[in-house]
């Protein structure tokens, strides 16, 4: 049995890939603040008739101690943690304007949050000497835009620490790679495009499977996926 770790897994991006992931075949342990909407998603992926099973966690990814123990029970319990997929995130516009109440949450959920799953995950890997982690990051994360630089910033971090792991422990047989999305069709955005031209969240979810579908030689450290019309 594969098990996967989807965070931010209420709504979005992470129901979608938990809910792809669920009918591949995997036991995935869903992550979010919210009980309701949590159990919502794991309702839905039992009434689809997934095989394995599914477990919710309700808890902050910034609690770097409600985190070990949420991996360490989902180990402990299924035995192995083959996924990460590290995608819970918050957005708040603001660059040298922005509050330091709010830079502290932002970078304290999309970056701290992400660094505490690494941190706890990345240990039982490399005794597996196996394992996927893939890190939402953000087309932010390469590129700076006007009033979105304390976001960017949490982004750019993000896909530094990837970089760093990648290159870690690509030679372990651990795969690491950064999703850098531009737009996507969440609550999150808030561009001006039709969503005609907005990247659907099963898009991220056909990368996330072709990701997984690679041989063991074949690695990748990021993906951009742009909007068409949106290209600079």
């Amino acid at each position: 049995m594969k098990v996967a770790i989807v965070t931010g897994a209420s709504r979005g991006i992470g129901a979608s890939v938990a809910a792809g992931l669920a009918a591949d075949g995997y036991a995935v342990a869903l992550v979010a603040r919210s009980k309701e909407a949590l159990a919502q998603v794991a309702s839905d992926i039992k009434k689809s008739r997934a095989k394995e099973p599914i477990a919710t966690y309700v808890l902050d990814v910034s609690d770097d101690q409600a985190v070990a123990a949420m991996v360490a029970s989902v180990q402990s319990t299924w035995g192995s943690i083959d996924l990460l997929f590290n995608n819970a995130g918050m957005y708040i516009a603001g660059s040298a304007g922005m509050n330091i109440a709010d830079f502290d949450r932002l970078l304290s959920v999309n970056l701290r949050g992400a660094f505490s799953f690494l941190h706890a995950v990345v240990p039982i890997m490399k005794k597996q000497s196996s394992g996927m982690i893939i890190n939402l990051s953000s087309r932010s994360g390469k590129f700076g835009f006007v009033d979105n630089g304390v976001y960017s910033a949490s982004k750019f971090g993000l896909v530094g620490l990837n970089e760093s792991l990648y290159r870690e422990l690509s030679p372990l047989g651990i795969k690491v790679t950064a999703l850098c999305p531009s737009w996507v069709d969440t609550a999150m955005q808030d561009s001006d495009l039709p969503t005609e031209e907005i990247i659907a969240t099963a898009d991220i979810l056909k990368a996330v499977r072709f990701l997984l579908s690679l041989s063991p030689a074949a690695v990748v450290k990021e993906m951009i996926i742009e909007c068409r019309t949106r290209i600079a």
